[in-house]
């Protein structure tokens, strides 16, 4: 085969440490601009991008260029280097260790989409936990809810 040829459609949920609620709808924009320019640059399409104070959901088009964990890597050190460069909080901002990714098929895109657009809305209802343990149930991923999150301080 001369090419390769893939179709992989990837959620990741990714949290502020300690689940803080850090991101402000004042720079919430450039920050989701500032993360699609890393998922970009290194060839990947983002589909959608959002969430609230505490936490991020981004969903691309996965090349087979570069792992997972790398990218996360690359999105995560960079663009906490590039708050804390900014400004943006009084404290030194981190993201909270790991991530969940999930991966879904080219008919189900639409929806997840759709579902990442409405984050403000989904939360008026729904706690992170709550969503989290929703995704990894869904998923059927086993977890051991000891190192879920680190403690809320």
């Amino acid at each position: 085969m001369a090419d390769t040829y893939t179709q992989i459609h990837i959620q990741v949920i990714f949290v502020v440490k300690n689940r803080q609620c850090l991101i402000r709808k004042t720079w919430k924009d450039s920050l989701y601009k500032y993360i699609t320019g890393i998922v970009q640059n290194h060839g990947h399409k983002v589909l959608a991008i959002n969430g609230v104070g505490d936490h991020v959901h981004l969903f691309f088009g996965l090349r087979v260029t570069q792992s997972l964990s790398d990218l996360m890597r690359q999105v995560k050190g960079d663009s906490s280097e590039w708050i804390n460069k900014e400004g943006f909080t009084k404290s030194k901002f981190r993201w909270q260790p790991g991530y969940a990714a999930f991966s879904y098929s080219k008919d189900a895109v639409q929806n997840v989409i759709n579902y990442i657009k409405r984050q403000e809305e989904h939360h008026k209802k729904k706690t992170l936990l709550e969503e989290y343990l929703e995704f990894l149930d869904y998923f059927e991923v086993e977890y051991d809810e000891r190192y879920l999150f680190v403690p809320v301080l």
